[in-house]
């Protein structure tokens, strides 16, 4: 088996637990192969008794890779999206961030998932993919998100004008900072910190969400993801920001803009004792009332 590992950085604090991540492959008969930046800063920290293979892009994952491991916080996670792209290959979050809905295994829990991966006693969740049209090339060969899309104004500009239609039929002018569309996954997210609705990730669906709408009887609106919604823009400035998850583009109001569903999903291992609901309520501390 092979195992591909993903990370943005390594703390000191944190060699303890990569070591014994290394520890737990080995003994379950893993091939551990390591994105090469995250493999240079930890490398010479820990014992090594022969060469390593490495990856740096999408091309250097091949169908023998079983799955690929992301240590970290979400947004880490959220960068594998355009390392796999359409490969099929799973995703198993490692929480080494802050709250973690998506990387949603502590570190006091690599044992197990290691394996469970080793042994294949897991779980897959499809995720759905938000897509994004252009009448220029935008975000290179990776035009899609796990999380959200968003159109923003710039930092000291005034509200901007989002003209919104669902296929091809007008919906509204979201007179707003910018507007969200968040896939069911992303629901959790820049959405729900704008006050758009919790959605489940198997509900087919797309959440719109306004950032700071000038009109205060403009709420989130859930619409099914087998509609392409699409964009004109206004405003008093010529520039906007475009983002798909963390990734930005600047560009123009003449730009045309448009989502949909992405053709392929993304694979996102889940141990079985998981869900989503077990989620919500550890991460969100629903249920819990620190007055008692």
């Amino acid at each position: 088996m092979k195992i591909a590992i993903y990370s943005r950085g390594v703390d000191n604090d944190q060699l303890k637990d990569i070591n014994q991540l290394f520890e737990e492959l080995i003994n379950n008969g893993v091939e551990p192969i390591f994105f090469q930046d995250f493999f240079n800063q930890f490398y010479s920290a820990i014992n090594l008794d022969k060469k390593y293979s490495t990856f740096n892009s999408f091309e250097d994952l091949d169908e023998s890779i079983d799955c690929l491991i992301s240590l970290g916080g979400d947004g880490t996670l959220l960068d594998t999206v355009a390392l796999v792209r359409d490969s099929g290959i799973p995703v198993l979050g490692i929480n080494y961030g802050r709250l973690g809905f998506l990387a949603n295994i502590g570190r006091n829990e690599i044992s197990t998932a290691i394996d469970a991966i080793a042994n294949r006693k897991y779980l897959i969740d499809k995720r759905t993919l938000i897509h994004l049209e252009a009448n220029v090339p935008l975000f290179g060969e990776t035009p899609y998100a796990l999380n959200e899309f968003t159109i923003h104004k710039k930092d000291n500009s005034p509200m901007i004008k989002i003209h919104t239609y669902l296929n091809g039929e007008f919906l509204n002018t979201y007179w707003a900072d910018g507007l969200i569309v968040a896939t069911p996954t992303g629901s959790t997210g820049y959405s729900l910190s704008c006050n758009g609705p919790v959605v489940f990730p198997e509900s087919n669906s797309f959440v719109i969400t306004p950032i700071a709408p000038h009109n205060l009887n403009i709420r989130p609106i859930v619409v099914p993801d087998n509609n392409i919604i699409s964009f004109e823009l206004e405003g008093r400035t010529d520039d906007f920001i475009c983002t798909l998850d963390s990734r930005r583009e600047v560009l123009t109001k003449e730009i045309q803009l448009a989502v949909k569903k992405e053709s392929f999903d993304i694979k996102l291992i889940r141990m079985h004792e998981n869900n989503f609901l077990q989620t919500l309520r550890e991460k969100l501390s629903w249920g819990l009332d620190k007055r008692n």
